[in-house]
């Protein structure tokens, strides 16, 4: 019982010297990732630098207690920092001790959401968002985030959480642009995009192996922070207009108290529950995809608890929001990380660079940290899952094109609440609307299929319906009127039979619906059979009247359901009329 909360407990029994080395391998070269990073998430959300590294420490510690999967990197990311941005940026002024106590306070929040979450095994509602949905979103604020951060590269003053507002913004100050901070913000870029496409080819016809070039390149961002500072102190750039991130507390995380303000906690409520939410879909999927490759499994009941304990250790150690970062996660893995004790090693990293290595950082060209953030985020892009699901289902990209055009056009937190809206209003729709087929048995076999798709044996005495949908109170009108409105085109109908092959579940507003169906079609002449009903609906069809009063009769099999009423229809003396699909000869 213990390690089911403390995962720790299980992974931690089986630890060697192999694997220690591993995860400390891993740990260096995310260690040297995490940093600039940290520091550009943190002022991506409006924060002091200094406030990524903090969040970078304890909640790493804390999820690798209570975390499932064994390579997930926690910390800052780039969704979730402009978030909380969008969040705390509506009751303060970013930047300001105010702003700071919010950020704060949405951490602790989001970690008690989360961990109840999981206590409660909730870990389900993350599928109420489609992937189409969350895959919009993510697209959306990849772009809000690279368009926001192009003032840095500029040098010039934008604002706003929108699309709209920030391209304005940006054109009315586009004259006040720096030159020596085009150069470099642009040169970063550049450099940025080489390192992440161009150098592992170099590097490996240079012949140092695959796996060492592609680590090598990931670590790229350290090249950029180190060439941009040294040029900064070289060219003194900081008097010709160059912000820098100046300096920058040498010290361990502070123990802070989330502030205890009702008013505060109110309004910060709702952005929580949707920075929970979101942070969860994200982490989850990067930890699922992960575990696969290794034939692992995670808990996602158990990583809510893991990522709740994260988020409120940030609260209580100067941080912010955290989750599992795809980028990172990735590097991780490739890098060899083993357990959760990698990323313990890693936020010890991330301490001894809080203590030690912040003195260096005082010169680093903002710029810089922006071409960090727009060359990371633009991974996050992706237009051909748009083209896919525009091939596949034209509802699906309804829905994300939706939650694209609200996320670019209103901001973050309306674009994940039309989001979850646009999954729910999506699901209702397809279980209000199932799909339904007449069904005819395949010649020379037992099988049924679609009479608009194949060329079967019908009978115009007979006719079977396959529901292709568990049915509940959201289609038992729809059901209703389906099954009424196939026997009234078919005045020679005696028996219709409902196949259930595909039903997982019958709830008392279908099961009415049912009753009525049964009484309707009796008064009509017809009589109502059921075949292939699942164990389990069948168990709940026991306990109601519906079989005590059903006219027809049950099947096991639905081609025993055909062979048997076909057989009762001759008996009856009631004579089939021409079918261009009836092979007597065949049943």
């Amino acid at each position: 019982m213990l390690a089911r909360y403390l995962p720790v407990l299980a992974w931690g029994r089986s630890y060697n010297r192999q694997t220690l080395v591993n995860d400390g391998v891993a740990a260096g070269i995310v260690t040297i990732m995490l940093i600039p990073q940290s520091l550009a998430y943190a002022m991506l959300a409006g924060l002091p630098p200094e406030v990524g590294l903090y969040a970078s420490i304890l909640p790493i510690i804390a999820y690798a207690i209570f975390g499932t999967s064994r390579t997930l990197a926690v910390g800052p990311v780039a969704v979730i920092s402009l978030m909380t941005l969008a969040a705390a940026g509506s009751v303060a002024p970013p930047g300001s001790a105010e702003f700071i106590a919010a950020a704060l306070v949405l951490a602790f929040l989001s970690g008690l959401m989360l961990v109840l979450m999981g206590v409660l095994k909730l870990g389900f509602l993350a599928n109420l968002l489609s992937h189409p949905v969350v895959s919009g979103f993510i697209t959306a604020s990849g772009i809000i985030i690279a368009t926001s951060q192009l003032k840095s590269i500029l040098g010039v003053g934008a604002s706003g959480e929108a699309m709209p507002e920030l391209l304005a913004t940006l054109w009315q100050n586009i004259g006040t642009t720096n030159l020596p901070t085009v150069a470099i913000g642009v040169g970063s870029l550049a450099f940025l995009f080489w390192v992440r496409k161009g150098l592992k080819p170099a590097l490996m016809r240079l012949g140092v192996p695959a796996r060492p070039a592609d680590l090598t390149a990931k670590a790229g961002p350290i090249a950029a922070v180190v060439a941009s500072t040294l040029a900064v102190i070289a060219f003194d750039l900081e008097e010709r207009g160059v912000k820098v991130v100046g300096e920058i507390p040498q010290s361990l995380p502070p123990f802070t108290v989330p502030l205890f303000d009702p008013g505060l906690w109110q309004q910060l409520l709702v952005p929580a529950l949707l920075l929970s939410v979101i942070g969860f879909v994200e982490s989850v999927s990067v930890a699922q995809t992960l575990a696969a490759k290794r034939r692992q499994r995670i808990d996602p009941d158990q990583e809510l608890i893991g990522l709740g304990a994260a988020n409120i250790a940030a609260s209580f150690s100067g941080g912010y929001p955290v989750t599992g970062g795809f980028a990172r996660s990735v590097v991780n893995f490739d890098a060899g990380a083993e357990t959760p004790a990698a990323g313990a090693m890693t936020a010890v990293g991330i301490a001894i660079a809080a203590l030690f290595l912040t003195p260096l950082l005082a010169s680093l060209p903002i710029a810089t940290l922006a071409a960090t953030i727009i060359v990371a985020v633009l991974s996050l892009v992706n237009f051909a899952a748009i083209r896919n699901v525009w091939r596949y289902s034209r509802a699906d990209f309804a829905a994300m094109a939706a939650t694209i055009l609200v996320t670019l056009g209103f901001g973050v937190e309306p674009g994940v609440v039309a989001g979850v809206l646009l999954s729910l209003a999506l699901l209702l729709w397809r279980t209000s609307r199932p799909h339904a087929a007449i069904v005819g048995r395949v010649p020379n076999t037992e099988h049924f299929r679609n009479v608009d798709r194949h060329d079967v044996i019908t009978d115009p005495r007979i006719v079977t319906i396959r529901i292709d949908e568990s049915l509940t109170y959201l289609n038992a009108r729809w059901l209703e009127e389906h099954v009424l409105e196939v026997v009234a085109d078919r005045p020679e109908v005696r028996h219709l039979i409902l196949m259930g092959s595909a039903i997982n579940a019958i709830d008392a507003s279908a099961l009415e619906s049912l009753e009525a169906i049964n009484h309707r079609l009796a008064d009509a002449g017809i009589k109502l059979h059921l075949s292939e009903v699942k164990g389990p609906v069948m168990d709940r069809l026991r306990a109601s009247r519906l079989l005590g009063d059903l006219t027809g009769r049950i099947f096991l099999s639905q081609d025993n359901a055909f062979a048997a009423l076909v057989s009762s229809a001759d008996d009856e003396g009631v004579e089939p009329r021409d079918d261009p699909w009836l092979a007597r000869g065949l049943i």
